[in-house]
């Protein structure tokens, strides 16, 4: 049960959270940026709002753990990719006034939030394999 409220958490962040700090004048309704760049934007909050419901369902309904976390590490981490790399495509955290939304006024929002969530994905999947392996030596007794 432990794992399944660490991956929902994950979840939420990206699948509802990330929508509803963007779906605003800042973002999606930022009429500074390109229409194209908007339309990604947009593309984007859907796409991963709907893989966090579809495993939602894969761990609320199928009581499926791994492939939840794996798919969660791939948004989180495609994240954490795009941040690191962003100096390459010109790529910023700061909005287009030049404020930068910071966690604790230390560290990006976004890192803060997407890393803790990598490492509660990882325990989540450290759990499972740990739950899995103690169930497998009970059936083997």
């Amino acid at each position: 049960m432990t794992a399944r409220i660490m991956i929902t958490l994950c979840i939420l962040l990206y699948a509802a959270g990330v929508p509803y700090l963007e779906v605003n004048e800042t973002h999606v309704f930022n009429m500074e940026w390109p229409s194209h760049a908007r339309l990604h934007n947009v593309w984007q909050l859907i796409t991963n709002s709907l893989i966090g419901v579809t495993c939602l369902w894969m761990v609320w309904a199928r009581n499926e753990i791994r492939l939840p976390v794996l798919v969660s590490t791939l948004v989180m981490g495609g994240f954490m990719l795009a941040y690191s790399l962003s100096e390459v495509y010109q790529g910023s955290m700061k909005h287009t006034d030049g404020s930068e939304v910071m966690a604790l006024g230390l560290v990006n929002i976004g890192v803060a939030g997407y890393g803790l969530g990598l490492v509660l994905l990882a325990a989540a999947f450290y759990l499972d394999a740990r739950s899995r392996y103690r169930d497998q030596a009970v059936a083997s007794v």
